[in-house]
């Protein structure tokens, strides 16, 4: 293959999945992994990256199409980054999601498994989210054929950020990965702004009333709404609040935050609830929770059932352990598996996810949690342990980059017998699993599609203390 950085391949056959939504290709010996295609394809791509034994690309056009394609059902497919598997019958994108699994714990992780469960494919693969949170722009982002059609970027639209173009927004009329009343409201505050000359957020020059809206709608039909405002104007502020609250009446949780930062994030801004309750209620098995607007709560309720049905699992509780929950978030997982455990302690960063989480163990009845926030690579130290007890089991659910090496080194040092590790990225998962294979053993692995139609998978790995089962 030439060396020039930049070229066209034509009619480019697409062999198999590689990991991250992309698919592997060969030419002239060389492994090209493509954007925007699916096994099966014959492309014309564009590689943008080309070292010395891999490139990347992406399709500039599918001369054949793949017999394993089916028709995606939604009108934004090919320009929203949402779902851009829909093309894939789903039992295929199970298939493709738990390889991904396996390649990524044997080729980064080099460590071996004791047995592969099958993935836990979603009973939904549409309208299965319990939240979605949209952008107000006054830059839409348009096709290259609309841009040639005289079309143009200035228009005050409200939807998704474009994929890797942080000032274009997707105008989106419907989602399909949520309820109702979710596209009605998101669609009647658009009109509403259109109709009252209510400004859409600049996100360049930092100016605009509308900015962004997160909507929650629970398993037990409650909705959440809160609109984030990029302009302290009480009365346009109030007008398009009172507008919301009297088309919607059954919101059960109207909110709004002015942020007037650089930045999108909230978590450090005020929650004005507007109208209704401050918060909606999820419900897993008999547990109920009361969710905020700045709790962190599984956005996929029914398939975190059934993820935590498997943590639980893998915990192998008898009802006498000391189990900590570490990167406990609103204290789901702990709270879920307390019934068959002795003790749950919760460490989590974040304070109002730690109050959260609290107030859920409280309502639920339970006498046997407790959770703390704070950093867990400083809170999980000698003292701490002495102090709550030494743990019988561990469930850690870290974050995309995986646990502290701190935080594997301190496993290391106080082998609890048993560690259940939940993570959204197998691949920093494997890289965790390579450390703490120093003193265990990896028995089970079980993928679980939290995200169907996306190239996104959990896992859920369970680990024993190689000197107690020898």
């Amino acid at each position: 293959m030439s060396r020039k950085k930049k070229f066209v391949i034509n009619d480019l056959m697409i062999e198999s999945y590689a990991a991250e939504g992309k698919t592997i290709a060969r030419h002239n010996e060389k492994v090209i992994f493509v954007e925007g295609a699916v096994p099966g394809d014959v492309a014309n791509v564009f590689v943008y990256k080309n070292k010395k034994d891999w490139a990347e690309a992406r399709v500039n056009q599918i001369t054949k199409y793949s017999e394993n394609r089916v028709e995606p059902f939604c009108e934004h497919f090919g320009i929203c980054g949402g779902c851009k598997w829909q093309m894939l019958p789903y039992e295929l994108q199970l298939q493709y999601k738990e390889q991904q699994v396996k390649d990524q714990l044997r080729r980064i992780g080099h460590v071996a498994v004791g047995e592969y469960l099958p993935i836990k494919g979603s009973a939904l693969t549409e309208l299965y989210r319990n939240k979605l949170e949209f952008t107000f722009s006054t830059k839409q982002y348009i096709t290259s054929e609309e841009l040639n059609n005289g079309e143009s970027f200035e228009k005050n639209v409200v939807g998704f950020h474009a994929p890797k173009l942080f000032d274009k927004v997707i105008d989106i009329e419907k989602c399909h990965l949520q309820n109702e009343p979710t596209n009605a409201i998101r669609n009647y505050i658009r009109a509403f702004a259109h109709k009252n000359n209510i400004t859409f957020y600049d996100i360049k020059n930092h100016v605009g009333l509308l900015r962004t809206m997160m909507i929650r709608f629970s398993s037990l039909n409650e909705t959440m709404v809160n609109i984030v405002f990029g302009e302290d104007d009480q009365s346009s502020i109030l007008m398009v609040m009172n507008a919301v609250k009297e088309k919607f009446p059954s919101i059960h949780s109207l909110n709004y935050t002015i942020n007037l930062k650089m930045n999108d994030s909230i978590y450090d801004q005020e929650v004005i609830c507007f109208s209704g309750e401050a918060f909606i209620h999820e419900k897993l098995e008999d547990f109920i929770f009361k969710i905020s607007p700045k709790s962190f709560f599984q956005t996929n309720p029914t398939q975190a059932e059934e993820l935590y049905k498997i943590t639980r699992a893998f915990a192998d509780l008898k009802g006498d352990e000391i189990l900590y929950d570490l990167y406990c978030g609103t204290g789901s997982i702990g709270i879920f598996l307390s019934k068959n455990a002795k003790t749950i302690i919760g460490v989590e960063t974040i304070e109002d996810a730690i109050e959260d989480a609290k107030l859920n163990a409280k309502n639920n009845g339970l006498e046997n949690t407790s959770f703390y926030a704070g950093d867990v690579i400083k809170i999980c130290n000698d003292s701490f342990f002495a102090k709550h007890g030494k743990p019988d089991v561990v469930v850690i659910d870290p974050p995309r980059a995986g646990c502290h090496e701190k935080l594997i080194e301190k496993l290391l040092e106080i082998k609890a017998p048993t560690i259940v590790y939940v993570s959204c990225n197998p691949a920093t998962q494997a890289r965790d699993l390579q450390l703490l294979s120093k003193e265990y053993m990896i028995t089970k692995s079980q993928a679980v599609d939290m995200f169907p139609h996306t190239h996104h998978v959990e896992n859920v790995v369970q680990l024993k203390l190689a000197a107690l089962a020898q």
